[in-house]
């Protein structure tokens, strides 16, 4: 029998450290790992200073990229860390954007039909590994990091993202295997004791 392929999903806020999470994963397991377009993406300098002119074309970029990952994943022989999932894009950021009034009710729709019919044509994960951490834990971060084009995320935006967040995976536990870490005091880069306790979490799912 052909031995099986496993999908680790990183899934968390803007900041948390889903990167830095699923680069190590992808070391400690040998798997491939596949990054958010984050640095390339056209659409991200213009939708910080216009959110409400580039919010669609903003989540239609990341929706299209992130299903091409999930074809590749599907279509490859190796098992993958994937850098946040297809799920947050429409439950957490498309969703928030409408919410909040910057993104049109007619172009929302679009893009959750768009969503539900790429659905049946991507594998679901084994385990999504959702990183949390406080407003103030994941400003600090932003700005330690120092990217040009999230100079004007505020707190406010991020708070609101976080109270998605958790109102997503209280539902997302009923249709996923979700593992929830704190990251506020976790080192995922120095701290090889906890990346080691969060591997054999992890093996429960994808042995």
């Amino acid at each position: 029998m052909a031995k099986r392929n496993y999908l680790i999903g990183i899934a968390g806020n803007i900041g948390v450290g889903k990167t830095t999470l699923a680069r190590r994963l992808s070391e400690k397991f040998g798997w491939e790992v596949y990054y958010e377009s984050v640095i390339n993406n056209p659409y991200l300098d213009d939708f910080y200073q216009d959110m409400k002119r580039w919010s669609f074309n903003l989540q239609m970029y990341f929706l299209s990229h992130r299903f091409r990952t999930l074809k590749s994943i599907a279509n490859s022989q190796t098992s993958a860390v994937q850098d946040r999932t297809i799920y947050e894009d429409v439950e957490i950021f498309a969703k928030s954007l409408f919410e909040q009034g910057y993104m049109a009710e007619r172009d929302y729709k679009t893009y959750r039909d768009l969503f539900y019919d790429m659905l049946p044509y991507i594998p679901t994960p084994d385990v999504i590994v959702y990183l949390k951490a406080s407003t103030s834990t994941l400003l600090n971060r932003i700005k330690n990091r120092g990217r040009g084009f999230e100079k004007t995320i505020s707190g406010e935006y991020i708070l609101y993202l976080n109270n998605s967040y958790e109102k997503w995976i209280k539902q997302a536990k009923n249709d996923y295997q979700i593992l929830i870490i704190n990251s506020d005091d976790i080192d995922y880069v120095k701290g090889e004791k906890d990346l080691n306790e969060l591997i054999q979490a992890i093996k429960k799912y994808c042995p």
